[in-house]
């Protein structure tokens, strides 16, 4: 069969919740979330723009964090529809007490403060545990240049392992299926043909503006960026490398950025991870699940595809 040809690259993407998906366009934001009837919710929202959004470098640091609040949100949301009424767990005190006595703004405050946090955490897992792990083995034995090595591989394997294990569970490989999903209905918009079922089914499941390429991007240019770093200070080291990260993030972002707007051996090669590494944060869907993703993508579509040009 023919591959299907791109006319056009949007900027329209998206995240994959639980039994659904966000998509998100130049002005609209939607969410659609199959309900345990068997009925598609819809939640839309109007996209916020910001002035650091102009900004090269600065907007990659930004954009992770916003991308991170935004989709824990949206996370809960979809986890709060899907899940039968008797299988939801009464709300605790804690709830129940911050429901009487704070606003929506001070919820939607602690709900991103968490995500931020549990990003923190993902960031101390991947970047500061390998360097701490080097830094203890280098006082046994004499490492000297293969500490970059050393750390830079410790760092790419604890995150494939991680992504691996996570596709181990039920839930999870769900909610990759409807990662899947998302990206052949955005490949199939690209191509300029009918949002179907049938259209969408053909198209490969793999796009090189993905969130997965994003973060392998980070773990790469941190590795090339961290490599001059000194190793006489364990503790220094990680310190410098937390203070570099927004740079790091930054860079990653611009290039994501480069390689989707153009296509030749360079951008390809800055593709190439993250279209390898969707072979673990991508399944195929089923038809149900691109009907969730037609759902979802064509309230945010612009009315001219122009308007949505990555």
């Amino acid at each position: 069969m023919e591959k299907p040809k791109e006319c056009f690259k949007t900027s329209v993407g998206g995240q994959a919740l639980m039994e659904g998906i966000m998509m998100r366009g130049p002005k609209k934001i939607c969410v659609a979330v199959r309900k345990p009837d068997g009925e598609i919710d819809l939640t839309l929202e109007d996209v916020k723009h910001h002035a650091w959004q102009k900004v090269p470098f600065v907007r990659g640091a930004c954009a992770m964090i916003e991308n991170l609040v935004l989709g824990y949100r949206y996370l809960m949301h979809s986890a709060e529809v899907s899940m039968p009424e008797e299988e939801q767990e009464e709300p605790s005190k804690l709830d129940l007490w911050l429901q009487e006595h704070t606003g929506p703004k001070f919820q939607s405050f602690l709900m991103g403060l968490a995500a931020v946090i549990g990003g923190m955490l993902a960031i101390v897992l991947f970047m500061v545990l390998p360097t701490a792990i080097v830094g203890g083995v280098s006082h046994f034995v004499p490492l000297g240049w293969s500490k970059v090595l050393l750390e830079g591989v410790l760092k790419i394997a604890m995150f494939v392992i991680y992504l691996f294990l996570c596709t181990r569970m039920k839930d999870i490989h769900r909610v990759f299926e409807y990662h899947g999903a998302e990206h052949k209905t955005i490949a199939c918009y690209e191509a300029g043909e009918e949002l179907t079922v049938e259209n969408i089914r053909r198209h490969c499941r793999f796009h090189p503006r993905c969130g997965t390429s994003f973060m392998i991007l980070v773990l790469i240019v941190s590795i090339l960026l961290f490599s001059v770093l000194p190793w006489n200070s364990t503790g220094l080291r990680v310190v410098l490398k937390l203070l570099l990260l927004p740079v790091v993030m930054g860079i990653s972002y611009e290039l994501i950025k480069l390689a989707g707007r153009y296509d030749n051996l360079a951008t390809r090669i800055i593709s190439a991870p993250g279209l390898w590494l969707q072979r673990l944060t991508t399944f195929e869907p089923d038809d149900s699940m691109i009907e969730v993703a037609i759902a979802a993508v064509k309230p945010v579509l612009p009315e001219r595809p122009e308007e949505g040009l990555w």
